[in-house]
């Protein structure tokens, strides 16, 4: 079948409640037992550690000990590179997870899903010894910043003799497959001191089943989402237990809505295709375009005007925002069905067991992903889903993204006034076409402007944004406050300018506000 078929067959199969109440536990079991069982008794044969690592990294995308992901070089950001960091630790920050009992708690969880099997045992071990201490040996991200160890550029030999308990060259090729890895491929390394004390705490425990164990709960959390009701509740109860309220907000209350995220993380470019042919016509992003062009000249207009900014500066400034790269509505790719089918093409999906759609789903995905983004460095590749609300700058391509989900009401509307429009989606592309500028406002970002009148306006918005009756501190929060000002006083230019060439400007004679109100 078809992609789109496809992803349609997973959401009913994750609606299906009273099939997956059905099979109960039945699909985790068979999976735990090909991965080794929780090997608790030490009757029989054990998997071999990074065997057992190895699989759940390939098949199942579950990282127990530390997290891989493929981003920006940060020595070279027209490159990507494999990135290792800790991991995601369900549990809070050391700070406050000493007063929880999270192990007790992880214990009662999986007991009231009836598959603790003895997971008693890591609370019986020697103090010291509990897989929970991985924690300690993080650096908190302030001390890393501090330190300027942010990232560290290394190669797969070389992390190797680092941190030896693991055997990173078979961990890398079972993520990446089917790609070619060998000890020579870079790899920056967010947290090297934590990956050192992560291989040394695994070499003080390879002969106890604590470390077996710990992965075990680590791949039943992450498959759990897709199992019956007990684990849901199980999983909301933990949630609430480490976080509070904030819990209870992280694990979605319908049923359709968990169903439809857990699509749309599967199946991206299938869900994009079918919004976008939905609420994204071509007349849409059209509009959308002429608007920009708009505040972009604008912007121009504005440059001449600034006071701080000599000549030469000026005109490269107009060269950096003509060659800015900007996205309206959708990644091209997606609207390619051929395409978008075959990324699918090798994918089973049968209505009748969502468990093993999940997991079908986790391995198209590491591939399609995983391989995409290091083989390709394509600028079509977005940081954020068509239907989303959120637009960015991206330095790394020198481009702005402004996806469909934007143009929709409040925020746009074809029917709309343009008044109200340009005061609302146009304030927002204003707003990262100024991100393009943060240079220059930085200290030395500008060696040949006026630092003086520059540092001038700078105070002057810093105090400005102090004044408020809530507190807010305005030097931290100077180039979001630069660009929120600006992008208004730039829009607000910029729909006058429109109305110049397009003179009718509609009426909401219901509401009884002018023009000019209905923009601010």
């Amino acid at each position: 079948g078809s992609a789109k078929e496809k992803a349609i067959q997973f959401y009913r199969s994750c609606m299906d409640t009273k099939q997956i109440e059905s099979q109960g536990t039945h699909p985790l079991k068979y999976l735990l037992n090909q991965v080794g069982g929780w090997n608790i008794t030490g009757v029989g044969k054990a998997k071999d550690f990074n065997e057992t690592l190895q699989t759940l990294m390939g098949r199942y995308s579950t990282f127990p000990f530390f997290r891989v992901h493929v981003g920006p070089s940060p020595f070279d950001l027209k490159t990507n590179i494999i990135q290792i960091d800790h991991p995601e630790f369900e549990m809070p920050l050391e700070s406050k997870f000493k007063e929880k009992k999270y192990l007790e708690v992880t214990y009662q969880r999986l007991k009231k899903v009836k598959i603790a099997i003895s997971f008693r045992v890591l609370l019986e071990l020697p103090p010291g010894s509990q897989c929970s201490i991985s924690m300690r040996v993080v650096t908190p991200m302030q001390e890393r910043q501090q330190r300027r160890m942010l990232f560290f550029h290394t190669t797969i030999k070389e992390l190797q003799e680092k941190a030896p308990a693991i055997d990173w060259l078979s961990c890398l090729q079972a993520v990446f497959h089917p790609m070619p890895m060998n000890l020579s491929q870079p790899v920056a390394v967010h947290d090297m001191d934590y990956l050192r004390g992560m291989s040394q705490l695994i070499e003080q425990q390879r002969k106890e089943r604590v470390l077996h164990i710990y992965m075990i709960v680590c791949l039943v959390g992450n498959l759990s989402p897709a199992l019956d009701s007990r684990f849901q509740d199980a999983r909301l109860e933990l949630s609430k237990i480490l976080y509070g309220k904030k819990g209870s907000r992280m694990i979605p209350a319908e049923r359709w809505r968990k169903c439809l995220t857990d699509t749309s993380s599967f199946f991206e470019p299938v869900l994009g295709q079918m919004i976008v042919q939905e609420i994204f016509p071509q007349e849409t992003k059209k509009l959308a375009e002429q608007m920009f062009s708009e505040i972009r000249d604008a912007l121009y207009d504005q440059l001449d005007q600034l006071e701080w900014m000599d000549e030469q500066t000026r005109q490269e400034a107009k060269v950096l925002v003509s060659k800015l790269q900007v996205k309206i509505g959708y990644p091209a790719h997606i609207l390619q069905t051929a395409k978008v089918n075959l990324e699918y093409q090798n994918l089973e999906i049968n209505e009748d067991t969502f468990f093993l759609n999940v997991v079908a789903c986790m391995k198209v995905l590491r591939e399609n992903s995983y391989l995409k983004l290091l083989q390709d460095h394509s600028q079509d590749n977005w940081l954020v889903s068509p239907w989303t609300v959120h637009s960015y700058y991206s330095i790394r391509h020198h481009m702005v993204v402004f996806p469909a989900g934007m143009f929709r009401s409040p925020f746009f509307h074809m029917e709309f006034p343009s008044a109200v429009n340009f005061g609302a989606i146009g304030v927002f592309m204003a707003h990262e076409l100024l991100h393009t500028f943060y240079g220059y406002v930085l200290p030395g970002g500008c060696s040949t402007c006026n630092r003086s009148a520059l540092q001038k306006s700078i105070d002057c918005l810093v105090e400005q944004y102090e004044s408020y009756s809530f507190k807010v501190n305005g030097t931290f929060t100077l180039l979001e406050n630069t660009a929120d000002t600006g992008g208004l006083a730039i829009a607000y230019q910029a729909y006058k300018n429109w109305m110049k060439k397009h003179k009718e400007e509609k009426d909401l004679p219901k509401i009884g506000l002018s023009h000019d109100q209905l923009f601010y």
